[in-house]
């Protein structure tokens, strides 16, 4: 699928870095979420795309980052609503759990659609500021 998809982005005119991982051994999806966060947060305006078989350990180590606004996505509506209400920068797809032309369809819309602002954007910078309670 990752293959699948870094063809699409290029199809697409878009710049794609692969980050890994390059082979079947199982690895720590950890690695690849603290890549890819460190990445897009050095980089203004960047946004990354994380696949594991559910997606949700990858959610939850992206989402560690403070700046970092990882989705886990199945569908299209999920994939606009976490852009536009949320600014997602960071796709997050179940691999195990969309098909070949669920996942294009899913990233196709996440990268159409732009975030709506207006009363999202006090949201977000709630999120953003907010420290959980100690």
């Amino acid at each position: 699928m990752k293959k699948l998809l870094l063809e699409e982005l290029l199809h697409c005119n878009l710049t794609a870095e692969d980050l890994g991982t390059w082979s079947e051994e199982s690895t720590d999806y950890s690695d690849y979420a603290q890549s890819l966060s460190a990445k897009i947060l050095s980089e203004k305006d960047s946004r990354g795309i994380l696949l594991c078989g559910s997606g949700i350990g990858m959610s939850i180590a992206a989402n560690r980052f403070k700046g970092i606004r990882a989705a886990l996505v199945w569908n299209e509506e999920l994939a606009k609503l976490s852009r536009l209400h949320n600014n997602s920068n960071v796709l997050v797809l179940p691999a195990r759990f969309l098909s070949e032309n669920q996942a294009k369809s899913v990233l196709h819309t996440w990268i159409d659609t732009a975030f709506e602002g207006g009363r999202h954007e006090r949201r977000v910078q709630k999120i953003e500021s907010d420290l959980p309670n100690s």
